[in-house]
């Protein structure tokens, strides 16, 4: 597999620079900048977001600040639809596997947008190319923000959880879990694709059998002083608390472990023979 990555993607630079000049508060004298870097660019333009649009919904809010400029330039060719700028910034920045932009240093006088230009897995950027071939299927600007929280083990906002079951229907991503405890990863099958089968085996987590086995040898260590929940969670951190939780009342049942203490005084004993 070889794919040819610039470090600034030529779409992505020039959509920002497009909605810098067309988005500006051209009520500030204020010049743009584009300041470039070996790893990173940046496009900072005088003026916040204009009322009502912020980092959270950028991609599903158009509300242009200078429209007579943002039509202008779509009819010189030099967007093809407007409003799908911030769009295409971050499908390109997605697919070439560089992270999300940034607008972190974005405030009330300045939109500020960082661009990066380092390959950070170029396993994932396979990944994404091998299921758009086995699936037939061109992700949109959601699926593919749900793809990259999946990627950098993230919660996947509300905003986006409707996009999680499409990917799991289509056998891209996999349900771990059940209820508030549930977590998503990619299926098996793209992990051996790509050579990675213990990449799935280490971020699924082992069977729940040996999970116990684990949970029973720490507190067996630690049999006079008892465990809270939080060094469980360091056993198993590939498991959220919820999951651990119902291991553990899973063992108490069977009397292998006892709870003593409530709330944040709680603590788990291995059961008295």
């Amino acid at each position: 597999f070889m794919m040819d990555i610039p470090t600034f993607n030529e779409g992505a630079v020039r959509e920002s620079l497009l909605n810098a000049i067309s988005h500006r508060d051209y009520r500030h004298a204020g010049s743009i900048f584009l300041r470039q870097f070996p790893r990173r660019l940046e496009v900072v333009s005088p003026g916040g977001f204009p009322e009502g649009i912020t980092i959270e919904n950028i991609i599903d809010r158009q509300l242009p600040r200078n429209r007579r400029i943002a039509d202008s330039l779509a009819r010189c060719g030099l967007v093809e639809r407007a409003g799908q700028g911030a769009n295409r910034i971050y499908e390109s920045s997605i697919r070439e596997g560089k992270g999300l932009p940034d607008f972190s240093q974005t405030d009330s006088w300045q939109v500020a947008l960082t661009l990066h230009g380092l390959v950070r897995d170029p396993r994932f950027v396979r990944f994404l190319e091998r299921i758009g071939q086995e699936t037939q299927r061109s992700f949109d600007t959601h699926e593919l923000l749900v793809l990259e929280r999946i990627h950098e083990q993230q919660p996947v906002p509300p905003a986006l959880r409707a996009r999680l079951t499409p990917l799991v229907d289509a056998g891209i991503l996999e349900a771990v879990g059940r209820g508030r405890g549930t977590r998503y990863l990619f299926s098996r099958r793209f992990h051996a694709a790509l050579g990675d089968p213990g990449g799935y085996t280490r971020r699924r987590g082992l069977d729940r059998e040996t999970n116990k086995a684990l949970l029973l040898q720490h507190l067996t260590s630690q049999a006079r002083e008892g465990c809270p929940m939080a060094d469980l969670q360091q056993v198993l951190p590939g498991q959220s608390r919820a999951q651990i939780k119902r291991l553990m009342d899973e063992l108490r049942r069977g009397g292998r472990v006892r709870l003593e203490g409530a709330r944040r005084l709680a603590r788990w004993y291995i059961a008295e023979e």
